[in-house]
């Protein structure tokens, strides 16, 4: 029972040595995210415009119905989105927009932080998703 004792007290103290932080300074020091983290979307896009071809199977896969697209036609013949808006605040990041894309023409970015003063900049247009890197 004494060896349980000092068993558990020194797992106790070797977590409050200084070189076990477990706290990260967040403003200075970035948490790094894993490969497979999901988190701010971003429109791929090509040479002269997006990848997106206006399918329409990222807002019919939705859960939460927080995207928007709709489509117009270029002179050559080609569906763009006219407009693409994700509603931020609706959205639950679950990647079903990403899986469903046929031409690979959305991602999930790793960029976490998202805080705004107004609901208006939580709806992310087709310009400024095509500036998140």
């Amino acid at each position: 029972m004494f060896k349980e004792f000092i068993q558990g007290l020194s797992i106790t103290l070797k977590h409050l040595s200084p070189k076990h932080i477990t706290t990260v300074q967040y403003p200075r020091v970035r948490l790094q995210v894993s490969d497979r983290f999901r988190g701010l979307h971003r429109l791929v896009p090509t040479q002269d415009r997006e990848k997106c071809v206006a399918c329409y199977l990222c807002p019919t896969v939705c859960p939460a119905k927080c995207i928007t697209v709709e489509s117009a036609e270029n002179e050559k013949g080609e569906k763009y989105p006219k407009v693409y808006q994700i509603d931020m605040l609706r959205c639950i990041f679950c990647g079903y927009c990403v899986e469903a894309c046929p031409v690979e023409a959305i991602e999930m970015s790793g960029q976490y932080e998202l805080a705004n003063y107004k609901r208006e900049q939580f709806i992310f247009d087709k310009k400024r998703l095509l500036e998140t890197k």
